[in-house]
């Protein structure tokens, strides 16, 4: 009795902020039982399960016997949060050529506190071989997306120092057996608003001119599009972005 009176007298942000908690709990998961996201939340069992049936009539989450899963509606949704982004728009055109050109998996992401969050994944025969997903996270310090990012927010260490100076990163083997990257930051000097990379497997993937060029002259496509436009991209308005360099010139031209 005390559960459900103190649930009904949640305030709407105390309800949000205990939707966001079972939502979260999801992050990394396929599928959870009661049990799970009671643990993983640390709500009780009886709002949980109030709350999970439903989130589940609003298509937020699908239930099959004992086991949630992300519904169709979230998923709806984050479709529409990535192709409505202005960044994404302006980005998708020359990630697609970067990806005829090499042949390789393209990816553009955002830094998003010590993690990258993937908007766009181009990979043809190779994408199922990379275990990344749009919308999807990893440590940013372990992809060269997010060292590439890292690079211009002041992260200490001889690695960072040689990708501010190159405008390079590299990954080898760090998140993908057998598979490297090659990553350039988007936007201005020590203010960029993306990163895109490539990735292949190490058997193919060359760490020289023939990969890092093409990848380079993409960044500098995007963020001339981007810069031209002055558009602020809508997942990264929190950030002091698009402020021009003092010559106006984009970073790695």
């Amino acid at each position: 009795m005390t559960i459900q009176v103190e649930a009904d007298r949640l305030t709407p942000s105390a309800v949000l902020d205990r939707v966001s908690l079972v939502l979260d709990a999801f992050d990394g998961a396929g599928r959870l039982t009661l049990a799970q996201i009671v643990r993983r939340t640390g709500l009780p069992r009886s709002s949980a399960h109030r709350m999970l049936e439903r989130l589940v009539s609003m298509r937020w989450l699908h239930r099959e016997g004992r086991d949630y899963t992300l519904g169709l509606r979230l998923m709806e949704l984050g479709s529409l949060a990535v192709h409505q982004d202005r960044l994404h728009a302006t980005a998708l055109p020359h990630l697609q050529e970067l990806q005829r050109l090499t042949g390789f998996v393209v990816h553009l992401a955002v830094l998003d506190g010590n993690d990258i969050v993937y908007l766009e994944k181009l990979g043809g025969r190779l994408m199922s071989a990379v275990p990344t997903r749009i919308g999807g996270r990893r440590t940013a310090h372990s992809t060269a997306l997010g060292k590439a990012l890292l690079a211009y927010t002041g992260t200490p260490g001889q690695a960072y120092d040689h990708i501010r100076e190159s405008g390079i990163a590299y990954e080898r083997e760090e998140s993908v057996p057998g598979f490297g990257c090659i990553a350039v930051a988007i936007g201005p000097v020590g203010s960029p608003v993306a990163a895109l990379s490539v990735c292949g497997p190490l058997s193919h993937l060359r760490f020289d001119h023939r990969i890092s060029a093409p990848v380079r002259m993409t960044a500098t496509a995007v963020w001339r599009m981007l810069d031209r436009n002055h558009v602020t991209p809508t997942l990264q308005r929190h950030r002091p972005l698009f402020t021009s360099s003092p010559a106006g010139e984009p970073q790695y031209a």
